[in-house]
């Protein structure tokens, strides 16, 4: 027991001051995204002298800037929502069917992993040219799908295949066909996996530089992520304008976050325990 009393808030100092190393940043992004860049300059660490939206009013005027927000939120909803419902049928298929082949198509998928996508740059980009999807959104669609397969299919075959059998031979007995199942009886319990699944490809989607940067050229077209390099000149950079853009990128994976945390965490230690 003196253990316990003596250790707890040993602990939650510690944990404190992770939440503060983790937060820190985050609170200065915000506050130097009401400052001028001279301002940020002299006192980078204060408090700003008076809180000022000019930032903002230059970034929503200045720069197209709700045009890169649409163009990313549209990007990473369409490359999610192709992630869940193709790997949910991959992974319900490798889970649940046994043919002698499915240890290799498992494997097949898992090759994603081992071999970085960015090596292929070249033929990646001769492919989207024959394709006619140089300078269009779907090129950045496609390749956030074909990334977020292969961990999608870890994550979710994990899950599937500690469901209970019985569960889905009930259902078969009741007339229920395989799609049936998957949707009203698995994919139900798999809520867990398909959050984890959901948050992670989203953020890697929304904060992805590399791909924008090579497939589109347009102005009109870019993301969040490639078209802030806009306020950065020759010479100069217009830092609090650039900050205000920041704070306002991150409010979409802040509130994400917040709405699916829990479907996060249970899949994060579901998966552990299993």
């Amino acid at each position: 027991m003196k253990q316990t009393l003596w250790t707890r808030p040993i602990y939650y100092i510690i944990a404190f001051a992770f939440a503060t190393i983790s937060l820190y940043p985050i609170v200065l992004m915000v506050l130097s995204s009401f400052k001028p860049s001279a301002e940020i300059f002299m006192n980078p660490l204060s408090f700003p002298k008076s809180f000022s939206l000019d930032t903002y009013r230059r970034l929503l005027e200045e720069v197209p800037f709700g045009t890169y927000f649409f163009n990313s939120v549209f990007v990473s909803v369409i490359s999610v929502l192709l992630i869940l419902v193709t790997t949910s049928l991959a992974a319900f298929y490798i889970a649940r069917y046994t043919f002698w082949w499915n240890n290799i198509l498992f494997f097949f998928f898992l090759m994603g992993m081992m071999i970085p996508i960015k090596l292929g740059i070249v033929p990646l980009f001769i492919l989207m040219k024959d394709l006619g999807l140089l300078n269009s959104l779907w090129s950045l669609i496609f390749m956030y799908t074909a990334g977020g397969i292969p961990l999608s299919i870890l994550i979710l075959t994990g899950f599937f295949r500690t469901m209970p059998v019985e569960l889905e031979e009930a259902a078969r007995m009741d007339g229920a066909s395989d799609l049936r199942i998957l949707w009203s009886v698995l994919i139900p319990l798999i809520r867990p996996a398909l959050g984890t699944v959901m948050i992670i490809n989203f953020i890697s989607s929304w904060n992805d530089f590399f791909f924008p940067l090579i497939f589109i050229t347009d102005e009109m077209k870019k993301t969040i992520p490639v078209g802030m390099l806009s306020l950065f000149g020759e010479y100069s950079a217009d830092w609090g304008t650039l900050f205000a853009g920041l704070t306002l990128s991150s409010l979409p994976m802040i509130i994400l976050f917040f709405v699916a945390s829990k479907q996060f965490m249970d899949g994060l230690t579901a998966g552990a325990v299993k």
